[in-house]
C-alpha cells in the first residue's frame, strides 16, 4: 500500500526525541540496577560478571560480519536485501557462539576467574538472539521508528534487572545476571521482531551476498578493532591486576558510560540515516556534522570533568566504601567518556562516506598506541594508571587519526578546532569548580549535589553559546522530515 502524502511519517527530529527518552530512563535505569546489584553482590561476584560480559561484547562486536548497517544505509528499498541479510546475520552468529562455547573455559582462566566459565557460557546464547533480530533492528532504525524501539528497550532491561535481582536475593549469584539477561533478552527479540516494518524473512540471493560483504566486512573487521580499543583496557586489568580490579574497573567504566549512553546513543540511533539521505550533498553533510559536533561536545565536556573531579564521593555515595577503589579509575575515564562520544559521532559520518578503509586504519593505529600504553600504566599505578593511559592515548588519536580522515571527507578541521573552544573552557570550569566544592564539603550527598548543580549551570551556559548550531540541527532534521 502507498502511504498518503498527508501521512504524517516519522522523521529523523521526532527519532532524536524518541531516543533520547530511551536512554536517558534507559541508563538511569541501568545506573540504578547495578547500585543494587553491586551492593548485593559484592566485588568478587560482580567481578565474575564483568568476565561474562567482556565475552559478550567481543563477539557481538561482529557477529553479523558488519552487514546489517547496509539496510540503514542502502540507498534502495531496504527490503530487497533484508532476507539476504538476516541469513547472514544468523548464520555467522551461530558459528561464533559455537566458537565462544569451547573457547569460554581458556578465556575464563586468562582473565583471573576460572569459575566464570558457566556465567561466560550463558551469557553467548545472546549471540545468536542478536544475529536473529539484526535486520528487525536496522529497519526500525532506517524507518525512524524509535518509539517502538523505546518500548523494546525498557522491557529489555526492567525484565532482566527483575530476575537478576529477584535471584540474586536468592543466592544464585554472577549467575542471577546472565539469566537475566538472556530471558530478558529472549522476549526483547520476539518484540522487534512484531515491531519490524518487515516480516522476518530468510533468503538468499547471489548477487547480493558480494556487496553486502564487501560493504560489511570491512567494518566488521573495524568493529573488531574497535572492540579492542574499547575492551583492551579491561583485559589488560583482568589479565594483569585479577578479576577483582577488573570488578573495580568495571564499575568506573559503566558509571563513565552513562554521559556516552545518554548523550551519544540518540544521535547514532538517528545520524547515520540522515547522513545517508544526504549523502550527495557533501558541503550539507560537513555542515551537520560540524553543528553536531559542537552540540554534542557543549554538553558532554563539563558533565564529564564533573564526574573526574567527584569521583571519590560519587562512588562512596552510591556504591558504598568498599567500592572506593574504582574512584581511581572513574576520574580518568569520565574524561575519556567525552573522547567517546565525539569518537562515535566520526565514526558513523566516515561510515556513511563509505569511509571502512580509513576507519580501519585509524582504529589499527589506536590499539598499536594503546595496548603498551595500558600495560605500562597498569604496572605504574593499578586501575587508575590503564584509565590514565586509555585518555591519553585517545585523545591523541581524536587529534591527529579522526581531524585527518574528517578534513579528507569534506569536514573543516580547522572549524572543528574552533568549535572545540568553548567546550574545552565549560569543562575545566565545571571540573575546577567541582574539584574545589568536593574539598571543601565534608558529606559526600552535600557534595555532589552542590557540584553537579554547579556543572549543570556550566552545562546550561555553554549549549546556550552553541544555539546556533542547535538551529543548524533542527533545519537538518525539519529538511529531512519534509523530504
Amino acid at each position: 500500500m502507498v502511504r498518503s502524502k498527508t501521512t504524517r511519517s516519522p522523521n529523523a527530529q521526532r527519532a532524536l526525541v524518541w531516543s533520547f527518552a530511551n536512554t536517558a530512563i534507559g541508563k538511569f535505569g541501568t545506573v540504578l540496577i547495578s547500585v543494587i546489584i553491586a551492593r548485593l553482590l559484592g566485588p568478587d561476584e560482580f567481578a565474575t560478571f564483568a568476565v561474562a560480559m567482556v565475552a559478550l561484547a567481543a563477539v557481538l562486536s561482529f557477529n553479523e560480519l558488519g552487514v546489517s548497517l547496509a539496510i540503514v544505509r542502502w540507498e534502495g528499498d531496504p527490503r530487497s536485501i533484508g532476507p539476504t541479510v538476516t541469513t547472514i546475520s544468523v548464520v555467522a552468529s551461530l558459528v561464533f557462539f559455537a566458537a565462544g562455547l569451547v573457547a569460554a573455559p581458556e578465556f575464563a582462566q586468562a582473565m583471573g576467574d576460572p569459575g566464570a566459565t558457566d556465567v561466560v557460557r550463558l551469557m553467548l546464547v545472546c549471540v545468536p538472539l542478536n544475529g536473529l533480530v539484526a535486520t528487525p533492528a536496522a529497519m526500525l532504525q532506517r524507518e525512524y521508528q524509535q518509539g517502538r524501539r523505546t518500548v523494546a528497550d525498557q522491557v529489555n532491561i526492567w525484565l532482566g534487572a527483575g530476575i537478576s535481582i529477584a535471584l540474586v536475593i536468592l543466592g544464585w549469584g554472577a549467575m542471577s545476571l546472565a539469566i537475566g539477561r538472556v530471558v530478558a533478552s529472549v522476549v526483547f527479540s520476539i518484540m522487534l521482531i512484531l515491531y519490524s516494518p518487515a516480516p522476518l524473512r530468510f533468503g538468499w540471493h547471489r548477487d547480493l551476498v558480494g556487496p553486502l560483504l564487501r560493504f560489511g566486512l570491512p567494518l566488521a573487521g573495524a568493529s573488531i578493532v574497535v572492540f579492542t580499543v574499547g575492551y583492551a583496557d579491561q583485559i589488560v586489568v583482568g589479565s594483569v591486576i585479577g578479576a577483582k580490579a577488573l570488578g573495580f574497573y568495571l564499575l568506573a567504566f559503566n558509571l563513565s558510560s552513562w554521559p556516552v549512553t545518554l548523550l551519544s546513543q540518540p544521535i547514532r540511533a538517528v545520524a547515520p540515516a540522515a547522513f545517508a539521505r544526504i549523502q550527495t550533498d557533501r558541503d550539507q553533510m560537513g555542515v551537520n556534522y560540524r553543528a553536531a559536533y559542537t552540540v554534542v561536545f557543549a554538553v558532554a565536556a563539563p558533565v564529564c570533568a564533573f564526574i573526574a573531579a567527584a569521583a571519590d564521593p560519587i562512588v562512596t555515595l552510591v556504591f558504598g566504601a568498599e567500592w572506593v577503589p574504582a574512584a581511581a579509575a572513574l576520574q580518568w575515564l569520565a574524561l575519556a567518556a567525552v573522547v567517546r562520544i565525539l569518537f562515535e559521532l566520526s565514526y558513523d559520518f566516515l561510515a556513511v562516506k563509505r569511509r571502512s578503509t580509513v576507519l580501519m586504519a585509524i582504529q589499527i593505529a589506536w590499539l598499536t598506541a594503546l595496548v603498551p600504553a595500558l600495560l605500562v600504566g597498569a604496572q605504574l599505578s593499578g586501575i587508575g594508571g590503564v584509565a590514565a593511559a586509555q585518555f591519553v592515548v585517545a585523545t591523541l588519536i581524536l587529534i591527529v587519526g579522526y581531524g585527518w580522515a574528517l578534513s579528507s571527507a569534506g569536514v573543516d578541521a580547522w572549524a572543528l578546532v574552533r568549535s572545540s573552544l568553548l567546550p574545552v573552557v565549560a569543562g575545566v570550569v565545571a571540573g575546577a569548580g567541582s574539584i574545589l566544592i568536593t574539598r571543601m564539603v565534608d558529606s559526600d550527598l552535600v557534595a555532589d549535589l552542590t557540584a553537579g548543580f554547579f556543572s549543570l549551570a556550566v552545562m546550561g551556559m555553554s549549549v546556550w553559546m552553541v544555539r546556533s548550531s542547535i538551529r543548524t540541527l533542527r533545519g537538518a532534521t525539519r529538511m529531512e522530515s519534509s523530504a
